[in-house]
């Protein structure tokens, strides 16, 4: 059981967090103000002229911040070039140096810029992958080094009025922290808490932290802890910057980065975010915009408050799956199921479930099944005249069902009191819908909850009509979970936005955070009556018109699964959103490296542009590519190099035959 005010401020509400105020430049960060979106160049550094444009272009974009990589101190240096420049242009933007392994760098970077990000884990550590092990004094003596390195760059941005972020990654935590604590959220939060401690020594205050992993799990797990424990400590909350670092790019990124934000958001934590896309910056921002409007006006969702609760019957800082029963395959040990809903879809012939993963072949009257095939049907009132693949089954509305030639395939559906009173029962699979606090009922009448309760037949089918769709939802799982009720539940989700990346927030943040918490055995997404897509262009690329719905629909609900660790379907590439330390075209490299093992079912492909991201951040990767120096690439297998300086004209092929020799790689299905 955990005290559900340890970490947000109401589980079942949407309160900001109070956070202490930080000021960056003319910016106020924290303390209620709005959250604030922010991206980090590509560009060299060094290159003035082309380091100002970008930042230009993401500042028009929308961009609050513009964070600036400083890998040296020639870097630091010019960022004063670069700040003159913008400003001579009229642009007052903060600028952020982003610094790493080099505290003389950092020392410069803060007598110039509006804020210096530093990364706990390589600032003052080395990573060298040891395992050592350290006595309490031995310990106590690091920690006294490390306030040694790190002091002056405090002092420097006390006396400059510098704001700080203290940024943990989750895969560049030091030798030191991983000999104690683990690859563990507890470790990264300890990693942030020792800097912030001799920050607070010092009486600085002027901080932002950040708990980033590639993982959303991970990362939001990390940023709970990370609360809990400042609020245990210290009794207040510095502000809270949140990120999915190495995204990747396309509609898996923003799903991604969805997740792990809107996780957060929900809760009322974070203060500022940033989308890490293998994109260009600008690109990034209009993500970030998405994202944080759902939450502009979230302090008056509804008259009637969902119930509160005191104490949690889970814990939100480690993941386990709620404990359902199977029914048919759904629930118990099962992997969550995908339903695709083709109520709207003209169903006369095979061909309308190619979208969602069936393809029929008339020659020789057989299916095909891709590994994205969703695993049931909802058709509301509609009949198929043709024979259906026999794994597949069918979810329908009673009469639909009663009607219906092929009886085995039909599954009904029914709200809560028409199931109780419905004598058309499926004798093994009924699937029964709670809309979740939409009204004045208080959760002690939901009296149906009890006459459903453990019946083997029943799928409950969750969703909320209320703003706070998530929380209501969220409330009804602890009420299961307080009653003893251990039926499976499918996650409902409808979406009344415009555009591809509104609905793929939407969906991502409404499931995705429940889904981190173990709490779903299933999701079908939707959309009410007025919701369709643009066709928007982003980049030269225009996204799914409104005939290939049913597809984006269904690939969304797999990568949802994919993001959250419930249900591989697909390779997963991790990969950085590049910046002026990158030694490679990382959006065309990470193109080609998909376009050859996008077929590999399971396997983590990391894709890193500098040995700053990695192997550090692709720790969680089975492969990796990292960039090593101009034209040179390095090879990893997990944490290990298996191959140096590879030529980077040949180093994809190089990295199949990686795979090759470690049975990693299959050939295509033709």
């Amino acid at each position: 059981m955990q005290d559900s005010q340890h970490y947000t401020e109401s589980i079942t509400g949407c309160k900001r967090l109070k956070t202490l105020p930080v000021r960056i430049g003319d910016l106020w960060l924290g303390d209620g103000h709005p959250i604030r979106v922010q991206t980090m160049t590509t560009t060299d550094t060094m290159d003035t002229i082309a380091t100002v444009e970008q930042s230009i272009r993401c500042i028009e974009a929308g961009a609050e911040l513009v964070r600036i990589t400083a890998p040296s101190k020639k870097e630091a240096e010019n960022l004063l070039n670069i700040k003159n420049e913008l400003r001579k242009r009229g642009y007052t933007t903060p600028i952020v140096a982003d610094i790493h392994f080099t505290p003389n760098a950092a020392e410069i970077a803060a007598r110039i810029v509006e804020k210096v990000r530093v990364n706990p884990g390589n600032y003052v550590d080395k990573k060298k992958f040891e395992q050592i092990e350290y006595t309490d004094a031995e310990y106590a003596e690091e920690i006294d080094r490390i306030r040694e390195r790190f002091t002056p760059l405090v002092r420097i941005c006390k006396e400059h009025g510098t704001a700080m972020r203290i940024g943990t990654n989750h895969g560049s935590l030091s030798d030191r922290i991983m000999s104690r604590y683990g690859d563990t959220a507890i470790g990264m939060v300890e990693s942030a808490m020792e800097f912030l401690r001799i920050a607070r020594h010092e009486d600085f205050h002027n901080i932002v932290l950040s708990m980033k992993s590639s993982n959303p799990q991970v990362m939001v797990q990390a940023y709970r802890l990370l609360v809990s424990t400042m609020n245990e400590e210290f009794g207040v909350c510095y502000p809270l910057h949140l990120g999915v670092t190495e995204a990747g790019d396309g509609e898996d990124g923003r799903i991604k980065s969805a997740i792990g934000i809107g996780t957060l958001l929900e809760d009322g934590i974070g203060d500022t975010i940033r989308v890490s896309l293998t994109e260009d910056p600008e690109f990034e921002i209009p993500v970030c915009r998405d994202i944080v409007k759902r939450y502009n006006d979230r302090n008056e969702i509804s008259k009637t408050e969902v119930p509160s609760i005191q104490v949690l019957p889970y814990s939100p800082v480690e993941y386990k799956r709620r404990n359902s029963f199977a029914v048919d395959r759904v629930g118990g040990k099962q992997v969550p199921v995908v339903i695709a809903d083709l109520s709207r879809t003209d169903l006369s012939s095979p061909e309308s479930l190619r979208s969602i993963g069936y393809t029929y072949d008339a020659v020789t009257d057989k299916w095909s099944i891709a590994d994205a095939a969703a695993d049931y049907v909802f058709v509301g009132n509609k009949q198929l005249t043709f024979a259906l693949p026999g794994t597949l089954k069918i979810i329908a509305y009673p009469d639909a069902c009663k009607q219906a030639n092929d009886v085995t395939h039909y599954t009904p559906i029914f709200d809560a009191a028409g199931f109780i009173q419905s004598d058309q029962r499926h004798p093994h699979l009924n699937w029964v819908m709670i809309d979740c606090f939409s009204d004045d009922t208080q959760i002690n009448d939901y009296t149906h909850l009890d006459e459903l309760a453990n019946d083997p037949t029943v799928v409950l089918c969750l969703s909320s009509r209320r703003k706070n769709a998530m929380q209501a939802v969220r409330r009804m799982f602890m009420e299961l979970m307080q009653r003893g009720i251990g039926n499976p539940v499918v996650l409902l989700t409808d979406s009344s936005a415009q555009t591809p990346d509104d609905h793929l927030i939407h969906f991502a943040t409404e499931t995705g955070a429940l889904l981190l918490d173990g709490l779903g055995d299933g999701i079908c997404l939707g959309y009410t009556s007025t919701a369709g897509i643009d066709q928007t262009q982003v980049k030269g690329r225009t996204y799914l018109p409104v005939k290939d719905m049913d597809q984006f629909t269904n690939n969304t609900a797999f990568s949802i699964l994919q993001a959250t660790r419930t249900r591989i379907s697909k390779t997963e590439y991790i990969s950085c959103p590049s910046c002026g330390r990158t030694l490679f075209d990382l959006q065309e490299t990470t193109a080609k490296i998909r376009s050859v093992t996008h077929h590999l079912k399971g396997l983590k492909i990391a894709i890193m542009g500098c040995i700053v991201n990695g192997p550090g951040e692709m720790a969680d990767a089975d492969f990796g590519y990292v960039g090593s120096g101009p034209g040179k690439i390095t090879l990893y297998k997990g944490k290990e190099v298996v191959k140096k300086n590879v030529n980077s004209e040949i180093a994809v092929e190089e990295l199949i035959n990686l795979l090759k020799a470690e049975g990693a790689w299959q050939e295509k299905e033709v």
